[in-house]
């Protein structure tokens, strides 16, 4: 299929749910927070929207069906594919940043290239008492210990040291802070490595690997930015204090409004109580293991800790898994026909979750990094991010300096990733005003 015919079957499809739906461009494009030439363009098929959460809400706006939902996300698959074929062509490829492992292999091959490990089974498992003994008598004899300290190097000490090398390597892709765990196993093993290291040219390299290693450390789990510590003799790095002139305060369920925001959740309508107001969506969420459906609105409060003036260089997304979306039901937190709206947040920021490298990006017509904050001059951001093909496990990066300092924050759910699904094709329900269940989404009168 053609480039074009993609976006034209596209189009086709949004300017029949359009009609049938009897509304005008006016008020979708309202209910749908963009102006109105940019939606007549979409169902005319002059551009493609880059993210699927916006048709999604046109989608539902419009009362489409289930099979109308799915054949929707597949005729914007393949409109995407060809936008980008013809935009970007070379930025599809896969991305650096999603294997923040890269360097392990290096810093393991130490610990594994120890001849002694690879013991077969039998009669050679009493080697090492053998070797022990041996040791013990050839250090008796010429009055030194040091080789009696390095016998054992086959034994349990020196596998323990082997495993952390491999796990730092060997992180599953839905680890939480991959970057930073990766650094800290790396320094270790590292360290281990120039322990067994003999002579100058293997104390020279068990240095390099630990000044290879060391770069991931600055990514920390728990939103610090220390230089790491992966070898005792590394020099500390200037850049890197160890408390931060900056705080981030994280909302991870702050909603954009009640008519856009759902959560699937592993339970049947009778089990899930009414629709929270958003200032009690965290309890709600966390009673029910809810997780943000299609879409998750994020609000991130920096400040800094005193006068002096912290720039904020940029946003990074990192990606801590990503899976086939998950199978539970969607529950809409809005009540069918209460009409929703507001004002267009100043620092607005979307995230397409299921793009091969998704990034922070402005609103249309909205300002970009960097951004200034000090302790009376805070800043707020909002961030909408979407995802309609994966179950993705995600979080952030804010990179900063102040002066001759410089660093970078995580920015989570309180230690773990946040977390956002796709949800085409679910069972979807809602919630009537002044009802007392949920029922499936459409029949209320």
């Amino acid at each position: 299929m053609s480039e074009g015919t993609a976006a034209a079957d596209f189009a086709a499809l949004l300017g029949e749910l359009k009609e049938r739906s009897g509304l005008s461009y006016g008020v979708l494009a309202k209910r749908l927070h963009m102006s109105t030439s940019t939606l007549h363009r979409y169902c005319n098929g002059d551009a493609v929207p880059t993210a699927y959460a916006p048709v999604e809400r046109f989608a539902r706006l419009c009362k489409a069906s289930t099979e109308e939902l799915v054949e929707l996300h597949r005729r914007w698959v393949l409109a995407d594919a060809g936008r980008v074929r013809k935009g970007s062509g070379p930025s599809e490829a896969p991305s650096p940043e999603v294997n923040p492992e890269v360097a392990s292999p290096e810093v393991a091959s130490p610990a594994v290239a120890t001849p002694e490990v690879a013991s077969p089974e039998g009669p050679a498992r009493r080697r090492p008492r053998r070797a022990l003994l041996a040791g013990l008598a050839a250090a008796v004899a010429l009055g030194g210990v040091g080789l009696a300290v390095a016998v054992p190097s086959g034994w349990t000490g020196d596998e323990g040291r082997r495993g952390t090398a491999v796990s730092g390597g060997g992180g599953g892709p839905e680890g939480e802070g991959a970057a930073a765990s990766v650094g800290s196993s790396a320094g270790s093993s590292s360290a281990g490595a120039e322990d067994k290291g003999k002579g100058k040219d293997q104390e020279k390299k068990g240095k390099g690997e630990r000044t290879a290693s060391g770069a991931p450390t600055s990514a920390s789990p728990g939103g610090r930015s220390g230089s790491g510590s992966a070898g005792g003799d590394r020099p500390p790095r200037d850049t890197a204090p160890a408390s931060p002139p900056l705080t981030v305060d994280t909302e991870p369920h702050a909603w954009e409004d009640p008519c856009s925001q759902r959560y699937l959740i592993d339970l049947p309508p009778g089990r899930v109580g009414p629709p929270p107001p958003e200032q009690d969506a965290p309890g709600w969420v966390a009673a029910t293991g809810a997780v943000p459906s299609g879409e998750q609105f994020l609000k991130l409060t920096v400040q800094g800790k005193g006068e002096e003036t912290v720039v904020l260089k940029g946003l990074t997304v990192r990606m801590a898994g990503k899976r086939a979306p998950l199978a539970w039901n969607d529950y809409a937190m809005g009540y069918p026909g209460v009409g929703c709206g507001g004002g267009v947040p100043t620092r607005f920021f979307t995230v397409a979750l299921d793009a091969a490298r998704p990034g922070v990006v402005p609103e249309a017509g909205h300002a970009n990094f960097p951004f200034k904050v000090s302790e009376s001059d805070p800043e707020a951001f909002y961030i909408r991010a979407d995802a309609s093909a994966y179950d993705v496990r995600w979080y952030l990066e804010l990179r900063w300096s102040s002066g001759d300092r410089s660093g970078t924050l995580t920015v989570d759910d309180r230690g773990r990733p946040f977390r956002t699904s796709g949800n085409n094709g679910r069972p979807a329900y809602e919630f009537p005003l002044g009802g007392e269940k949920w029922v499936e989404e459409g029949t209320t009168e």
